[in-house]
């Protein structure tokens, strides 16, 4: 963890949740610039007389915090939808009060259908603390299908994939997420939640899992659960996933690029789509209208709270 740190130019790494007291103020920075700094007619685009904006209509946001001072105007007008939709990942309980006062969409990585519910349960419940409703906030859980026309293919498809994991690598990369090194630990040993500055969720997700669990499950797509099986199955299985643990939608990842991806569009999104699960076209319009009904964040959220106390409506 520190070896990031000190490539941009820190002497260690920063403390897990004063990383998020720093983007809580970042948000803010940028909330002014988006929502607060440029009036909705400020650009006039009058070409005879040469006026692109009226400056009376264009404000310095004057932020002056803790770890940012930003004195000036945003350097180009609005778009459609001012602030963008905003992802948020980390499910640790800084990063859920993070998500329930900024999020709209959130990642989460999960090994179980039980640990994600109660993930998922955690945003919802934190999010209403927040002031917000809980349906303001989809949740997307992370998933590696593996499909083929037939389950047995696709099963021979994982085990061919498991051939090329690698025991070591796959330790390295969860002690990067998680700032243990398990390498130093017996493969049969069971992995215990050590609080650190690294990835807590992870840490956590893992918890009492053997070194060598981990190891496998992680050897092939990362952080989320693998889904083995024929179109049918997978569908099935996704669909069984949002019914029991009230996630949103998944974050799918991948064994092969763009193998994993192609074979889910050509084989599983036309079963989902003829369930009602999948859009079939998009209506015209911004990203955040397509995900929520409309252009702009909802009046209670803190980025338009900005607009409304600086900008005449």
């Amino acid at each position: 963890m520190n070896s990031a740190a000190l490539n941009i130019g820190l002497d260690k790494q920063l403390s897990h949740d004063n990383r998020y007291d720093i983007a809580d103020e970042y948000m803010d920075v940028v909330y002014k610039l988006w929502e607060a700094s440029w009036e909705d007619d400020a650009v006039i685009v009058d070409k005879e007389k040469g006026i692109y904006t009226d400056p009376s209509k264009v404000h310095d946001i004057e932020h002056e915090g803790k770890y940012y001072k930003v004195p000036g105007a945003h350097l180009c007008e609005p778009s459609p939808q001012r602030t963008p939709v905003i992802f948020q990942a980390g499910a640790s309980s800084r990063g859920r009060k993070f998500a329930a006062k900024h999020a709209e969409l959130v990642f989460i990585g999960t090994t179980t259908m039980e640990s994600t519910k109660k993930t998922v349960q955690a945003f919802r419940e934190e999010t209403i603390k927040a002031g917000r409703k809980p349906e303001e906030i989809k949740i997307l859980t992370l998933i590696t299908p593996i499909v083929a026309p037939t389950q047995e293919e696709a099963e021979e498809k994982y085990e061919e994939y498991k051939k090329y994991a690698s025991y070591e690598g796959a330790l390295a990369l969860v002690g990067g997420w998680t700032g243990l090194n398990l390498e130093e630990l017996n493969p049969q040993e069971k992995i215990h939640y050590v609080k650190n500055d690294a990835i807590q969720s992870a840490l956590k997700s893992y918890s009492e899992f053997t070194v060598e669990e981990v190891a496998e499950f992680v050897g092939v797509g990362g952080l989320g659960p693998v889904i083995v099986g024929s179109p049918t199955k997978v569908a099935d299985s996704l669909e069984e996933w949002v019914e029991d643990t009230g996630v949103d939608g998944f974050n799918i990842a991948y064994a092969i690029t763009p193998g994993t991806f192609e074979d889910f569009v050509e084989y599983v999104i036309p079963i989902l789509q003829e369930r009602g699960l999948v859009r079939k076209k998009y209506e015209e319009g911004t990203f955040r209208k397509k995900l929520f009904g409309n252009d702009f964040l909802h009046e209670h959220h803190p980025a338009r709270q900005h607009r409304n106390r600086r900008i005449p409506v």
